[in-house]
């Protein structure tokens, strides 16, 4: 029984067959055959806080598989113990969906499952809008291999999801911005090890987005902290319509919802042939129901 986690609990070759799958799916959603490969299937989704895309894909691509979903209220560990939750619902389900705060309370979740559970983001991580931006870019570019990706802004979820994405594919991520705000060199060096692409951290900005650059990816700007700080700090990494003119004509610009015009973005820089945000974030449904299907058939 497989979980998924992290992008690198997926091998290349399952992420290849997951991104083929999900182009089938999105083809079946597209002429409204569906197969109902979940048929039968009892998931539940779990979410903290206020986003809508991974969601609402998930819930509209589980009953168009033929699932039967329900959605627990509440926040994971907040009302019960963490270490008492999995075995209630081991009780019911096939399989479990859950966005929380704690990566830590995901794994305890996870480690006392009897069913795959699947990330749909943690402070920590966020798995599925990566394999949802890389089938998009799958479907644009022909391959995911030799990627050059640049991720501007601090070490968030989005960008860990990165890094684990070039432990397991050929491909090069380097975050770029402020020197406090990078992954730290320990952790950077233990990504690398053993990883099939590569990964690295650097405040230099102008000579790291050029026409090889095949992927720019932001995120937003830290929040709770000294505003006026973090305007300084960022300001000199905010994409601009100049920013993106140096990437590859051909590349893909793929800010993270929510953005924000006038702080890691400015408006300008939407307007760019190189733009692909709606877009891809389309296969966020078909991606999800493939990783779904993948799982549970892995049970079988």
């Amino acid at each position: 029984m497989k979980s998924f986690l992290r992008v690198d609990d997926f091998t290349k070759e399952e992420i290849y067959m997951i991104l083929d799958r999900a182009n089938h799916l999105q083809q079946c959603w597209k002429d409204n055959t569906m197969p109902k490969s979940l048929k039968d299937k009892k998931i539940a989704l779990w979410f903290f806080g206020q986003g809508f895309r991974n969601r609402v894909a998930f819930e509209i691509g589980a009953r168009s598989m033929g699932a039967d979903v329900s959605f627990i209220p509440g926040d994971l560990g907040i009302h019960e113990p963490i270490e008492d939750i999995a075995h209630y619902l081991n009780n019911w389900f096939s399989m479990l969906v859950i966005r929380c705060k704690e990566y830590n309370d995901l794994l305890q979740v996870a480690s006392d499952s009897v069913f795959p559970v699947i990330n749909a983001r943690t402070s920590l991580n966020h798995p599925c809008e990566i394999i949802g931006d890389l089938q998009y870019i799958y479907n644009k570019r022909g391959t995911i291999d030799n990627l050059n990706v640049v991720f501007i802004g601090e070490m968030t979820n989005l960008c860990m999801s990165w890094f684990e994405a070039a432990r397991v594919l050929p491909f090069k991520v380097t975050q770029i911005g402020p020197e406090q705000y990078l992954g730290p060199q320990e952790l950077i060096k233990k990504l690398n090890e053993n990883a099939t692409g590569s990964i690295s951290a650097t405040s230099e900005m102008d000579k790291h987005i050029t026409k090889e650059t095949d992927v720019l990816y932001t995120d937003c700007w830290p929040h709770g902290e000294n505003k006026e700080m973090i305007n300084q700090l960022f300001l000199p990494y905010q994409i601009t319509k100049d920013t993106v003119k140096k990437m590859n004509p051909k590349g893909f610009y793929i800010p993270c919802p929510p953005i924000t015009r006038g702080e890691e973005l400015t408006a300008d820089s939407l307007a760019t042939p190189q733009y692909c945000d709606y877009q891809a974030k389309e296969y966020l449904l078909h991606s999800q129901n493939a990783i779904m299907e993948y799982l549970l058939r892995e049970i079988k």
